[in-house]
């Protein structure tokens, strides 16, 4: 009942989005599926080589960009000198110029800042005025510049929203701007720029020193300006040193967006400063190397804008889906060889798990712009065997458990809690791949992980909520409880052993159901496997009156305690029995 409702709410809700939202009935495909616009930009330095450290650093903002505005699996590459950007699908004309334009990196006072979420006002809407004249300010750091326009803007600017982390906006060097750091956490009101990132001549990290060369341990970044660049940091952390905070800080900001913040202790004479703070040896890199982006600007000359089908992608998703439909209806052949009727349940739960799959792909795409690659396609076909595995350990078990002499509803449970830990082992280690690959890969290989990494938790669930619920509903019906030859759980066809009944009899299960026999029958297996049977005397004891069988002391015990593994109860005449003969 609750995977009913999961089901049943999970497509109700994009039924739901599809009417009152942009939900859809079919997933997003991505740009080997569904084709799209690829752009080639070639990057051009205004001073000195394009280098492989700044083609990546401009992919870097590329991508940030792209990302921020909702496309998801676009491709961006660089093949030579050359960047490749791939957008799935039809992008709109604010994403396309979001990748063809070049970025910026600009050194701006900072006027205040605050949370990232937006401010409520707590004054009544008044009527709307005229705007403000244009203030001079005395200063980059004059606080008169923040208008009640500017503070509109700030206040309703909100920075966890990714629509405002793309970057590439406007940025009017002579103007106050209002805008978030590149990680969403803060947003600023920033005053005019000081310095161009043109004027950094190197920028770098490492371990800091004091005065006396000791390192300190903590990670630095160090920045050296030109000329031109030595002379206007002087006169900014001049000014700002005396400045309370926050006025006191410079936000250094790439493409629209700050990347960091520092506060001027000490006026910087010579041009070299160092920032501090809770680096760490991959955030320090990070920052020197926007640093290092910023003091060589590239401009980007868009090559070739063209539209590219999914043609080849089409013929290998068309190819794929046909060996995914082999794979599976060999799976159900498989299954109903191997288990007959039982081998149903395994068809209805790989049923089960392609409906979840689909609807959690879908809900997806809706929310989070999730686009569905070949890769990805490729991870949902290998889950096929993953899950048909959980089905057939737990199978297994049942069947060893019915070897034993058990009753269905017995082997069911118990079979239950060993397969379930093999389950949950088997399934962990899978999800553990999928999220090590998911991290550690790039492109498609992403795709591939993401989606086994999925279908292994709907594994978990259906078999958890819908298989195992479902073999104790058989259990109680005549078909598989009596071991029908077609139900695949007929106890003589596995080689059942006899169970002891009491009152010195066997009970042997087949498809006409529970059978009892003398405990003297050697037309069967030994009982329990035992391959001997310990005699005392030629023939000790009776068995209970009425039965002319005779059993001996060892088959007693043995019967007894298989007897009470399954559940069984001896009576008080063969209890009685054996106290006679262990008196003999």
């Amino acid at each position: 009942m609750i995977l009913a409702a999961l089901i049943v709410a999970l497509f109700a809700s994009i039924f739901a989005g599809t009417k009152w939202s942009d939900a859809s009935t079919t997933p997003g495909l991505a740009l080997d599926l569904e084709g799209g616009t690829q752009i080639i930009l070639t990057p051009i330095a205004s001073e000195g080589q394009v280098t492989d450290e700044t083609i990546q650093q401009a992919i870097n903002v590329i991508r940030q960009r792209v990302d921020s505005s909702g496309v998801t699996e676009a491709e961006i590459t660089s093949q030579g000198k050359n960047i490749v950007v791939g957008l799935p699908g039809t992008p709109s004309d604010e994403t396309l110029d979001l990748v063809r334009k070049s970025a910026q990196m600009r050194f701006r006072p900072v006027l205040t800042y605050g949370a990232p979420t937006p401010v409520a006002s707590e004054t009544p809407a008044e009527e709307p005025t005229e705007p403000t004249a244009p203030v001079t300010p005395t200063s980059p750091s004059d606080l008169a510049q923040i208008t009640p326009e500017i503070q509109a803007q700030f206040d309703a600017l909100d920075c966890t929203d990714p629509k405002n982390l793309t970057g590439g906006t406007g940025d009017d060097a002579d103007a106050p701007l209002v805008t978030c750091a590149d990680d969403g956490t803060v947003k600023y009101i920033l005053g005019p720029v000081e310095i161009e990132g043109t004027e950094i001549s190197n920028a770098s990290s490492g371990l800091g020193t004091t005065a006396q060369g000791v390192s300190t341990g903590q990670w630095v970044v160090n920045i050296e300006f030109n000329a031109e660049g030595t002379k206007a940091f002087r006169d900014t952390t001049t000014r700002l040193v005396a400045l309370p905070a926050p006025q006191n800080a410079f936000a250094m900001v790439l493409d629209g967006l700050v990347i960091s913040a520092p506060t001027a202790n000490v006026a910087i004479q010579d041009g070299k400063a160092e920032i501090s703070g809770n680096f760490t040896r991959e955030s320090a890199a990070l920052l020197a190397n926007q640093l290092n982006f910023g003091s060589l600007p590239l401009t980007f000359e868009v090559q070739s804008e063209q539209q590219i089908s999914a043609t080849l992608g089409s013929e290998q998703l068309e190819k794929g889906l046909i060996a995914g439909a082999i794979g599976l209806l060999l799976v159900v052949i498989y299954s109903l060889f191997q288990y007959r009727a039982l081998g149903l349940v395994t068809v209805a739960s790989l049923g089960i798990a392609a409906v979840l799959t689909f609807g959690v792909i879908l809900l997806l795409s809706w929310t989070i712009g999730y686009r569905l690659s070949l890769p990805g396609v490729a991870g949902i076909i290998v889950a096929i065997g993953i899950t048909a595995d959980s089905f057939i350990v737990y199978f297994e078990r049942i069947r060893d458990e019915l070897r034993d002499g058990r009753t269905l509803n017995s082997a069911v449970e118990k079979g239950w809690d060993r397969a379930r830990r093999t389950i949950l082992a088997s399934d962990a280690v899978n999800f553990l791949a999928a999220v090590v690959l998911y991290f550690l890969a790039v492109g498609g290989v992403r795709g591939f992980a993401f989606t086994l990494g999925l279908t292994t938790l709907i594994d978990l669930i259906v078999v958890f909520m819908f298989t195992h619920p479902v073999m104790q509903l058989l259990a109680r019906t005549k078909f598989f409880a009596n071991g029908h030859p077609a139900s695949g759980l007929d106890p003589r066809r596995l080689g059942a052993s006899a169970r002891y009944a009491g009152r010195g009899r066997v009970a042997r299960q087949g498809a006409e159901g529970t059978q009892d026999a003398p405990v003297s029958d050697t037309s069967s297996d030994e009982p329990f496997g035992s391959p001997t049977r310990e005699k005392v005397g030629a023939s000790v004891g009776t068995a209970t009156a009425g039965e002319g069988t005779r059993q001996t002391i060892a088959e007693r015990r043995a019967a007894a305690r298989r007897a009470a593994e399954s559940g069984s109860t001896t009576t008080d005449s063969s209890t009685e029995g054996d106290k006679n003969e262990e008196n003999l």
